[in-house]
């Protein structure tokens, strides 16, 4: 069985089926899997895009596939392919041409669900320590009862803004949505583990 990461994707590795040479990682989702095992070339998904991602479909480098293999945790893959050209989009033959540093810089990737449990840590923190002049501590002092009458608030201006085709103010008003859930979850003591467990449970 393959193991997906929380964002429903697992790495990929890919190597010259001929010289073992690795040319670049990848993510592939269980629809860019198939579409690599079904075709014959590699597809991965796009973690920026959002989207499935053939690749070659733009250089015309494709990656065909000789073998794909699956490590022993089930939680990574190896690609071997035959490249009808450069692998990296610099036109360099392998992604991995690059000398590491003796001391790298580190830069974090701020995509993703991953800010909703760094906000709901914030928003636990201040349920604690309850501070002055700080809006969450003011929302959650005056009880479930308000939290859920601003979650209700927000949602309308959310879809509000949506149907006018308001994509700005839409996108400002689904974050207010989002963060005014949250302060409930906090409020109404529910962990939000196990509101991400119920929509795994749906997924189909």
């Amino acid at each position: 069985m393959l193991k997906l990461d929380e964002r429903g994707l697992m790495p990929a590795i890919v190597q010259d089926a001929t010289t073992k040479e690795v040319l670049m990682l990848g993510y592939v989702n269980p629809g860019s899997l198939k579409r690599t095992l079904k075709g014959g070339q590699v597809w991965f998904y796009s973690r920026s895009r959002q989207d499935l991602w053939h690749k070659g479909e733009v250089s015309g480098h494709y990656l065909n596939l000789k073998e794909a293999r699956v490590d022993c945790d089930g939680d990574s893959l190896l690609f071997l392919v035959e490249p009808t050209g450069p692998a990296c989009h610099t036109g360099n033959r392998t992604c991995f041409f690059s000398e590491l540093e003796p001391s790298p810089r580190f830069e974090r990737e701020e995509r993703g669900p991953g800010a909703l449990e760094e906000l709901f840590a914030v928003i636990r923190d201040r349920q604690q320590e309850m501070p002055q002049g700080s809006y969450t501590a003011q929302l959650l002092a005056k009880g479930v009862g308000q939290v859920a009458k601003k979650v209700i608030e927000e949602a309308g201006e959310a879809a509000l803004a949506a149907t006018q085709g308001k994509q700005k103010e839409a996108t400002a008003e689904l974050a207010d949505l989002f963060y005014h859930s949250l302060v409930l979850m906090a409020a109404a003591g529910i962990n939000p583990e196990d509101v991400w467990q119920e929509l795994r449970s749906r997924r189909k």
